[in-house]
């Protein structure tokens, strides 16, 4: 009978043992981002009932037919309500999205970029499970009179490997939605 050189069962065994140790991690699946077609800004002066709302709309998503947007006129050193919307309109009936947001407050972020800067000052009004700023909802004050534009951004922050990467900035991430209205502080 042949005996096999005492190196075989030793690579042999060498090789299982790398083969079997330890599974290898699988990357968590990314998450999708939202469909948003629609954004609705509502302004609610302080002191009075009355709501504007404005609104940026893209039914056919992008590259088709560009986006209608209504343009933001506010008042000069007013203190607003601002409460937002997102739905998707591209199916009927249209799906409002704002409760999942909101149910998934953790994995998103809404930022409000007026430029110049000095148009107002926003605030979040509402917060995440770890006190981070959503963004539903929240507090613009203007100051002078100015135009400029306002840049909204659903920011899109989901976990990654089961660890938290939502830290109140815009940095983390991915764009659910990235949309710009122009605007005007009047008299």
């Amino acid at each position: 009978m042949k005996q096999l050189p005492t190196k075989v069962p030793l690579f042999l065994a060498i090789l299982l043992f790398i083969g079997g140790c330890g599974k290898k991690e699988q990357p968590t699946p990314a998450e999708e981002n939202e469909l948003i077609t629609t954004v609705r800004l509502k302004f609610t002066e302080n002191g009075t009932t009355n709501t504007q709302t404005f609104q940026w709309k893209d039914l056919d998503g992008d590259g088709g037919n560009a986006p209608t947007i209504t343009s933001i006129v506010l008042r000069a050193s007013r203190t607003y309500k601002l409460d937002v919307e997102f739905l998707d309109e591209s199916s009927t009936p249209a799906v409002n999205k704002t409760a999942d947001i909101q149910s998934e407050a953790d994995k998103h972020l809404i930022a409000f970029t007026p430029i110049p800067s000095s148009l107002f000052t926003y605030t979040a009004g509402d917060k995440d499970s770890r006190n981070f700023p959503l963004g539903l909802t929240g507090t613009v004050i203007t100051s002078f009179t100015n135009m400029g534009t306002l840049r909204v951004q659903l920011r899109h922050q989901p976990p990654i490997n089961g660890q938290p990467v939502k830290n109140g900035t815009i940095t983390p991430g991915s764009d659910d939605v990235n949309v710009t209205f122009s605007i005007t502080v009047a008299p």
